[in-house]
């Protein structure tokens, strides 16, 4: 049977039509397996969250080595993933999550997230920590991505180590919460392998009226560190530094900056500021020297992942090369501004180049981990860098205008209180009712040597004078006192406190209208402490603040009658220890400095002098809160008895000659 050829020819079409309609189809199929794919996974019957949904789960956990017997003891490898899901209507800026541990972890890594207090890995978290995004620090919205997962999501992924649960128990957290303000969470569903909360906007918060726009407003802390791009290249741009100190009580001095590079980023140069290394032998190997192959390194500053800046002295304020930057060159001194307004704030421009992919305008990242020490200061810890509203400056014409940074971020630091044998100074209590003086604690800065002295073992009291000689020459007096007095000797000896200043208030005086204290300074350091301060802070007695002979003082009675203390002209200046008249015989001689202050009593309820009442219980030197003994000088009842007996004596003496004469 022959077919014509129009049959021929529509069964061909008819075949080409087909086959193309299936191929159509199947693209289709493959086009929504990959949309089905980019969907986020979430836990049945939590797709109505209209909030940040959070869920962490528990993926394996290997036995690490040394192999133990102790299961309390073994150190068990886990991994597990931290989802965040976006599925509400607003912007989440600079998401940040705390996450309950509790089996003694050690967080080695956490891929999509820094720690929140800037500390390096390895991190003990047993108590919990905080997480915030890197390098996606927002979440925004499917609204405004059309679901875009990539833009809505982050997954975090963390490795560490942890103790004491044996399998097939899993090392859950105790919780997880979304800590950003604004939010709440309720208690988390828990699963076998994991956890998750639906964290909401709190509808009892009220926001504050300010005007919206794309990035948060700047935050308050004890320390603010603002990072503002002024100028951009495709490679390189210039940020200005600026540290400005908030704390009425919070100091530095000679501080010294940290923070880590995050993508090879390197320091070409600075002005206001200077590294500690220079160094560029970093930029030689790796992606720095194939990107920049042809360029002179020997006039670029510093390469180090982790360089450490420092402030330069007032001399080169005026350095065309090296300053000409305000607020700059003060030798890395940030007095509160209750001492000094003017000096509260540090500032200096570096000069960044960057390496592939980042080369583009606004593709900038600013560093992480940030950290900064001063000689003898508080402990500052540091948030991650956070993208705030642009830094506003005055225009450099002259003319009435405002100039805008191109991107600027903010890090808040805030003051930590030192924790046990920790601390950095301390404070000794004498009194005209007791004969023995209570040094500072034992190893009340730290114990590093123990192997001839005990740093369980409470401090031994001391005649008042020995607390002017340095603690290695203490034994004998400690010794004979404890002798004279029949206190106990314990064997070996107790550990001395490792103060580099310490802090002597002995109660002179105690009478009707009011009482008196001296306080001594004493700086057992090499170096100097120029426009030194100290504050003391009583639980009752501060508001009989009266005056202070030798230093100024003033009260301070919004921070709980705080009373703030500065030497005056002259005396602002605590040197440092110096050798004996005999260096091989006479043992060091600390630096110095006294004052008598006076406290009247007044009100209902005066202070009980004699049962600890006068002596404070907070101090801090150079803003760091010094090391109190654990124990106050007690009154006898000697002084008070004999005086008594003697009074009485006078009266009967005064009877007799009366009788007599009459």
């Amino acid at each position: 049977m022959k077919l014509s050829w129009k049959v021929v020819a529509f069964m061909l079409f008819l075949f080409h039509s087909t086959n193309h309609i299936s191929l159509a189809q199947q693209q289709g199929n493959d086009e929504a397996d990959d949309e089905a794919e980019k969907q986020p996974t979430i836990p049945k019957g939590q797709e109505h969250c209209k909030g940040i949904f959070i869920w962490y789960n528990f993926i394996s956990r290997t036995k690490e080595f040394p192999r133990l017997k102790n299961t309390i003891a073994q150190s068990w490898a886990f991994k597990s993933r931290v989802t965040l899901l976006n599925m509400g209507t607003s912007e989440l800026q600079a998401w940040k999550i705390f996450i309950g541990f509790q089996y003694k972890e050690i967080l080695v890594s956490a891929k999509g997230a820094v720690l929140t207090s800037g500390v390096d890995f390895p991190a003990p978290v047993g108590n919990g920590t905080y997480l915030s995004g890197y390098p996606q620090t927002d979440l925004e919205t499917s609204i405004d991505t059309a679901n875009e997962l990539d833009k809505i999501q982050v997954k975090v992924e963390l490795r560490g180590t942890q103790f004491g649960l044996k399998p097939p128990g899993n090392p859950m957290p105790k919780t997880i919460k979304l800590a950003n303000d604004g939010y709440k969470c309720p208690s988390p569903t828990r699963r076998k392998a994991s956890m998750y909360v639906c964290c909401v906007k709190d509808p009892k918060l009220k926001a504050n009226k300010t005007t919206k726009t794309k990035f948060l407003p700047r935050q308050k802390g004890d320390l603010l560190i603002s990072y503002d791009v002024s100028q951009a290249y495709k490679n390189n741009y210039l940020a200005q530094v600026t540290i400005e100190n908030r704390h009425p009580l919070g100091r530095l001095d000679h501080w010294n900056l940290t923070w880590e590079w995050m993508r090879g980023e390197f320091i070409n140069s600075l002005k206001g500021a200077y590294v500690r290394k220079v160094d560029i032998s970093g930029c030689l190997n790796g992606k720095v020297g194939e990107y920049y192959g042809d360029m002179d390194f020997s006039k670029v500053l510093n390469c180090e992942k982790k360089p450490i800046l420092f402030d330069l002295p007032p001399e080169k304020a005026d350095d065309a090369q090296m300053g000409k930057i305000p607020f700059c060159c003060r030798n890395g001194t940030l007095l509160p501004e209750t001492m000094d307004s003017t000096k509260s704030k540090s500032a200096f421009v570096i000069e960044v180049f960057k390496i592939p992919p980042d080369l583009n305008r606004t593709t900038i990242y600013p560093p992480h981990k940030w950290k900064i020490v001063g000689d003898l200061n508080p402990d500052y810890r540091c948030g991650a860098p956070i993208r705030v509203e642009p830094a506003q400056s005055p225009d450099p014409t002259g003319v009435e205008a405002v100039k805008y940074a191109i991107a600027s971020w903010q890090i808040v630091c805030n003051i930590s209180r030192p924790t046990k044998d920790n601390s950095r100074c301390c404070v000794t209590f004498s009194a005209y009712y007791n004969k023995s003086a209570i040094p500072c604690d034992t190893c009340a800065c730290g114990c590093e040597d123990t192997a001839k002295c005990n740093p369980n073992k409470p401090a031994m009291l001391l005649p008042p004078e020995a607390l002017l000689v340095p603690f290695e020459n203490r034994s004998v007096k400690a010794k004979a006192w404890a002798q004279i007095q029949h206190f106990k000797v314990p064997k070996p000896l107790p550990c001395g406190d490792n103060c580099g200043v310490s802090i002597n208030w002995h109660v002179s005086s105690d009478y009707k209208q009011g009482w008196a204290a001296r306080l001594t300074l004493f700086n057992w350091k090499s170096i100097n402490f120029e426009n030194w301060f100290t504050a003391v802070q009583f639980k009752k007695a501060g508001s009989g603040y009266e005056r202070m002979f030798s230093f100024n003082a003033t009260l301070l009675k919004e921070l709980n009658n705080t009373i703030f203390i500065q030497g005056i002209e002259g005396m602002n200046y605590l040197i440092g220890k110096k050798n004996g008249s005999d260096p091989e015989n006479d043992p060091d001689v600390p630096g110095k400095q006294q004052s008598v202050v006076t406290f009247k009593k007044s009100g209902k309820t005066w202070p009980d002098i004699a049962k600890g009442d006068g002596f404070p219980t907070k101090v801090l030197f150079n803003g760091e809160e010094c090391a109190l003994p654990s124990r106050i000088p007690v009154s006898t009842g000697i002084r008070f008895s004999v005086s008594l007996s003697l009074l009485f004596l006078c009266k009967f003496v005064s009877f007799l000659l009366i009788q007599c004469l009459n």
